[in-house]
């Protein structure tokens, strides 16, 4: 290619970031990926790591100011900053739900507005956002990070509609469980209700099995990879169980939908 595409990733620390940071890299691209610490993160060869709370404006701005100093430009923005929250719906504080939201939508939305003016400036752009199949399919004792990610779909088709006659696409990655430190990072929600004890510990036993059983995060790189190179798509499920969840989803019945979902969760 004459001039490198340039991308931008959030949350390029670990897993999914740093996973598609490194696939992109080896491809051509000129990547620059984000840590709130950089300095505690292992290099990734070939890729710029900068400063980002995508929680905070400045830091958004600052982040932003300093690819395009570097590089003139950014081509693709992928939004995969985020974290889950683990715990009934009753136990979780609406102090703990609008910090997650604070990161995992409110993170987004900082920065789709801090890249836009440059896309449209450009007459092109991707924003790929790394949804989950939880972002159409909800389960039990995760519902705050499906109601995040399930708003971040909606945004993501609202803001689709928007931006495509500027040159801009926008589009959806929709893992399953991946393995990655998704569940070290998940927070637990701090109130504990012994109601919910028993069935609490089942699901999350069946969560963590499995995550330790799924694919790791290079399969979702590669459809992150295939989301910026194939032709355009919104909805991008990961995997062969992904797509066949949001068929089922789509066209099933009410009833075997949620006598699926309370099996796969260990309710039953």
């Amino acid at each position: 290619m004459t001039q490198q595409t340039v991308v931008l990733i959030t949350g390029a620390s670990s897993g999914i970031g740093r996973a598609t940071a490194e696939l992109l890299n080896s491809r051509g691209y000129r990547v620059f990926g984000t840590a709130r610490n950089p300095a505690n993160v292992a290099p990734i060869s070939g890729v710029e790591l900068l400063p980002l709370d995508v929680r905070d404006d400045a830091s958004v701005d600052a982040c932003v100011k300093s690819v395009l100093r570097q590089a003139g430009r950014i081509d693709v923005m992928i939004n995969n900053a985020g974290y889950a929250v683990l715990g009934a719906v009753e136990e979780t504080s609406p102090a703990e739900a609008q910090a997650l939201f604070d990161t995992n939508v409110l993170g987004v939305l900082r920065m789709v507005r801090a890249v836009l003016p440059v896309m449209r400036s450009q007459g092109s752009g991707r924003i790929v956002n790394t949804s989950s199949i939880l972002g159409f399919l909800p389960g039990p004792f995760i519902g705050l990070y499906a109601s995040t990610k399930h708003a971040l779909e909606g945004l993501s088709e609202s803001l689709d509609h928007e931006v495509r006659h500027f040159g801009i696409r926008v589009v959806l990655v929709e893992p399953n469980f991946t393995n990655t430190q998704l569940d070290a990072n998940t927070v637990h929600a701090s109130q504990q209700i012994e109601a919910y004890a028993a069935a609490l510990r089942r699901v999350s036993a069946a969560i963590i099995a499995k995550i330790k059983s799924a694919p790791g995060p290079e399969t979702v790189a590669a459809e992150i990879l295939r989301a910026i190179e194939e032709p355009y798509r919104m909805r991008r499920p990961v995997g062969f169980e992904a797509r066949l969840l949001r068929r089922l989803r789509r066209f099933m019945p009410a009833g075997p939908v949620d006598r699926s979902i309370r099996t796969a969760f260990a309710l039953t």
